[in-house]
């Protein structure tokens, strides 16, 4: 695969034309896009974790068969790995506040939508909707707050911004289950998290925003769908970029589908238990991404390989530490190491959101975090957890065959390792080509 930079095309060098106001926003504006956007990705993920808290209630209600209640998920899912990258050419082509409204109103909606189902196609098809809408939102967030903060203080931000991941996942657990339990059944919680999203979309409508940057090629033809996706993959870094966080992801992944089974199995400890351990390892995401970003950041100005470093070692720790996690006793030291997974895990996501911003023009910021989310679906996360399995099966299956299938996937985490490291040796060269260009104000 050749290493060839990008052309000039995708080299920005400019300030904004004479007359033009250039994008500033004031410390208090600043704060406001990303609290708002913070709030829209904690609620993100409630809604997308509501239907796991309440799926038993659910599918009793609607007598579904656990075929048809495995299928709202995987189609939920599907649907946004489908649309997330023209959702992302949307987002740098029109608007990223606009995005941002739209599609939390409409996610928000479709979810109060959900709560009304009285079948398995009237949860269904609301439930792929929602999947629709969400499938932008990571992308266009990440380009606003790439662009009202400096670049010396993006892994900072992306990472208090990445803490509403595992704090949207444990409150839409939680309070989704409460809410079913005690306040009118299962529709309950749908109705109840639809508010608050539809409220912050209306909100995120009066952001200050940058005017959309036209990506050119040679000709100063403005490019299309399948040139701009082109362009990203004439950048080294995002090649190696790319790769490494899906590897990383597959092997997350397939702990996240896989763990609660094998510390039953294996450790021999009750579901209840079993619970509990993954969550205070995913809860333990609220300090590591934002301990993370604060790395990278400091690391990046002592070092101008730092920022992409990060996850160099993050994705060593985590595959070091989930062997140990498997290997030990979660009665014991095991339970230490797997609340230490928790936080390592995600502490190089924030340098990744950061990095694939960092080497491209504004005008590709949404596709660029857009494709890093689908090469992390389509080749890290959508095969890990049935390639776990059918590994265990291969190996007598059982609690022997589990344990070594999940640390045969530790070595996902040392090729992650590998390919951030050789993304490394192209970043700094990629940051400069499109260094030096100035925002329009709206």
């Amino acid at each position: 695969m050749s290493t060839t930079a990008p052309s000039k095309s995708v080299e920005f060098k400019a300030a904004p034309p004479a007359g033009s106001v250039e994008f500033q926003l004031s410390g208090f504006q600043r704060t406001s896009v990303l609290v708002i956007c913070f709030l829209l990705y904690m609620i993100n993920f409630m809604d997308r974790q509501v239907l796991s808290a309440v799926l038993e209630p659910m599918k009793i209600d609607l007598r579904l068969t656990d075929t048809q209640a495995g299928g709202l998920q995987t189609l939920f899912f599907l649907s946004m790995a489908v649309l997330a990258i023209p959702a992302s050419y949307l987002v740098d082509r029109w608007s990223r506040r606009k995005t941002m409204s739209l599609i939390a109103i409409i996610w928000s909606g479709f979810t109060y939508v959900t709560g009304l189902g009285r079948s398995f196609v009237g949860v269904l098809l609301p439930r792929i909707a929602v999947g629709i809408g969400e499938a932008g939102y990571p992308s266009a967030s990440t380009a606003m707050l790439t662009a009202v903060y400096p670049q010396e203080a993006r892994s900072r931000v992306l990472g208090i911004f990445n803490a509403a991941v595992p704090m949207g996942t444990a409150a839409g657990a939680l309070l989704g289950g409460y809410l079913s339990a005690h306040h009118g059944g299962w529709r309950t919680p749908f109705f109840v998290f639809a508010v608050p999203g539809i409220i912050l979309g209306i909100l995120a409508y009066f952001l200050k925003d940058y005017k959309s940057v036209a990506v050119t090629d040679e000709r100063g033809r403005k490019t299309g769908f399948w040139s701009s996706v082109a362009l990203l993959f004439r950048i080294p870094t995002l090649r190696w970029l790319y790769i490494g966080y899906a590897m990383h992801n597959a092997m997350a992944f397939a702990y996240a589908a896989w763990g609660a089974a094998f510390i039953m199995r294996v450790q021999n400890v009750s579901e209840a238990k079993a619970g509990m351990i993954m969550g205070v390892g995913a809860l333990m995401g609220i300090l590591g991404a934002p301990v993370g970003g604060v790395i990278a950041d400091l690391w990046q100005k002592k070092n101008r390989k730092g920022r992409i470093l990060t996850p160099v070692l993050a994705s060593l720790g985590t595959a070091v530490l989930l062997f140990l996690a498997l290997l030990l006793d979660v009665k014991g030291p095991g339970f230490l190491f797997i609340v230490l997974f928790g936080a390592v895990a995600v502490m190089g996501i924030p340098a990744v959101n950061s990095i694939s911003q960092d080497v491209v023009s504004p005008g590709l910021k949404g596709v660029s975090w857009g494709m890093c989310g689908f090469v992390m679906m389509v080749c890290g996360g959508a095969w890990s957890p049935s390639a776990t399995g059918a590994i265990s099966d291969a190996l007598g299956g059982g609690a022997g065959g589990l344990k070594a299938a999940m640390m045969i996937l530790c070595l996902l985490g040392l090729v992650a390792c590998f390919c951030f490291w050789r993304g490394s040796k192209h970043y700094p060269s990629d940051m400069e080509k499109v260094a030096g260009f100035k925002l329009e104000a709206e």
